[in-house]
């Protein structure tokens, strides 16, 4: 990935999530921001070329602001990707990223931060 890439990671900040979202971080280069989605700032979206989404459960409270932006927000063209420990949360993810046109790639249900299997996934959606 160019170093003009700027990629997002969006979690719900539990613990097993961001441990994950620490590993994606590490697979991809580029100016790389992660944050809680409680936390999270529409703008930091709105910048980044890629985007990744993960959370345990489906519909967690601090995923309100995130769900209404992307319901109005185009990112046609734009890659995200969703990952969980939950197959019931993927869909949830993909349910709430549907309206924005976003390039959803391959979901990843993972139950630990394996290296291996993040950088793989991750070699998916940056070819």
């Amino acid at each position: 990935m160019s170093e003009k890439k700027k990629v997002l990671i969006i979690t719900d900040g539990t613990n097993l999530i961001d441990s994950i979202a620490h590993s994606v971080k590490s697979a991809v280069t580029g100016t790389v921001k992660l944050c809680h989605a409680q936390a999270f700032d529409g703008t930091d979206l709105l910048a980044s070329n890629i985007f990744f989404i993960g959370c345990e459960n489906p519909n967690p409270s601090s995923f309100d602001y995130l769900e209404e932006m992307l319901e109005h927000i185009s990112f046609a063209g734009r890659h995200c990707g969703i990952f969980s420990t939950n197959k019931k949360t993927l869909k949830y993810l993909s349910d709430i990223l549907k309206d924005c046109e976003a390039v959803i790639e391959e979901p990843l249900l993972i139950t630990e931060p394996d290296t291996a299997t993040i950088n793989n996934w991750i070699k998916g959606i940056l070819e």
